[in-house]
């Protein structure tokens, strides 16, 4: 099975923490080289200076505000300017506040489609002739279960992903005959400062200790308990591998299980 990914470079969003950080320390440990993205150039640099690079491999980063989808595109033409190759983009943006819908004003929707949709469409076109070039393309988007069972309490997070998904299912057919492939990676509870948040948001609510709040939650995964963001990491990593070419497409949860549906 072909998992190295010697001479690759990837880009990965959100890769200060959490997720997006142990999906750059995966890439690398594979030989491939990262491009980090993310708007603190402190924490970029502390991340770069970790990932393991031996031989070819050239780690960098890019200092960028999803919040801010034309500022992202020229700092990316900027950096590209430089790069022969771009095998790799993960898609990995922090999710909106949580709350009901009937709560979240039209700024939020606006907010949360910019941070990941248009940031999302934004960095593919921005690296789509790089990977049509080099032959070999793997867009990964980290979005959440809740694109197949809505999460109560996160109104805007579950609409706007659920527009990811339906995006990122067109996109796979239209890049497919070019051998590149696009898949999401739908994390479930990860023990992450996000999920941390929000166990403190909806002990609050319900009238619990976040310690209580995190028992109630992780009773209702079947392997009780939650997710490490390396575990996650792993599902994201095999699929920007040679390995997983013939996967294109899909909706991959990693959820110890809880998501009902089939």
């Amino acid at each position: 099975m072909e998992l190295k990914l010697n001479d690759k470079r990837a880009v990965v969003c959100g890769s200060t923490q959490g997720i997006g950080r142990a999906v750059a320390q995966e890439l690398a440990a594979l030989g491939c080289s990262v491009t980090l993205v993310a708007r603190d150039e402190e924490k970029l640099q502390a991340v770069r200076r970790e990932l393991p690079a031996r031989d070819t491999q050239r780690h960098d980063y890019v200092v960028a505000d999803f919040s801010h989808p034309d500022e992202l595109r020229e700092k990316m033409d900027v950096y590209l300017e430089r790069l022969r190759h771009v095998h790799i983009l993960v898609n990995n943006t922090g999710g909106p506040p949580g709350g009901p819908l009937t709560e979240a004003d039209a700024s939020t929707f606006r907010k949360a489609f910019n941070q990941h949709l248009i940031c999302n469409q934004t960095l593919v076109q921005c690296l789509l002739p790089l990977m049509k070039e080099s032959g070999y393309g793997r867009i990964i988007n980290i979005i959440s279960t809740s694109v197949k069972q809505p999460i109560p309490g996160l109104g805007v997070s579950n609409t706007i992903r659920a527009a990811v998904a339906n995006w990122a299912k067109t996109l796979s057919q239209e890049l497919g005959p070019f051998g590149i492939t696009v898949n999401n990676v739908l994390p479930g509870s990860t023990d992450t400062e996000r999920l941390r948040s929000l166990i403190e948001q909806w002990a609050e609510r319900d009238g619990l200790t976040p310690d209580e709040m995190a028992e109630k939650m992780q009773r209702e995964i079947p392997v009780r308990r939650f997710a490490t963001p390396a575990e996650v990491a792993a599902a994201v990593t095999f699929l920007a591998t040679p390995a997983a070419a013939f996967i294109n497409g899909i909706n991959l949860p990693v959820d110890g299980g809880r998501t009902s549906s089939l």
